[in-house]
């Protein structure tokens, strides 16, 4: 099973801000909501060890959905650039930014950009996948 890192290295009001490893080597940057206490739609997930799952998303097409998140469902690992396009997902892309004024990821917006496509092409399509999320504030 392919096992994949989220050092999360900043919590703000704009949003939590982390990294993606795999085999110890980064290779993409993330958005979540700043932590508020794992609140539905709002929070970044608690830092853990999950199992994510292939799932096909009605608005983003092929992704990995997080399994046995307590209090939650449907947290997934999708594309996007700005604090509103997530509800609780991680947002997977290339680079941290400002976009319209804001924090941002970028390289994704309105589609599959870079930083997602390559978590894709790493995790090969496996049906589940382990991802360690490690909050860098908390160290």
């Amino acid at each position: 099973m392919r096992t994949f890192e989220l050092i999360r290295i900043a919590n703000t009001m704009a949003g939590a801000f982390g990294v993606y490893l795999y085999k110890s080597t980064p290779f993409a940057v993330t958005l979540e909501p700043p932590w508020k206490d794992n609140k539905k739609n709002k929070s970044c997930i608690p830092a853990a060890i999950y199992l994510a799952q292939l799932w096909e998303s009605p608005t983003y097409g092929p992704v990995y959905r997080f399994q046995d998140v307590p209090g939650r469902d449907y947290v997934l690992n999708h594309w996007g650039n700005l604090l509103k396009n997530t509800e609780g997902c991680v947002l997977i892309a290339e680079k941290f930014g400002i976009l319209d004024g804001r924090p941002a990821v970028l390289t994704s917006h309105n589609s599959p950009g870079e930083g997602f496509n390559e978590f894709m092409k790493l995790a090969a399509g496996d049906r589940e996948i382990k991802i360690i999320i490690r909050n860098r504030w908390e160290v």
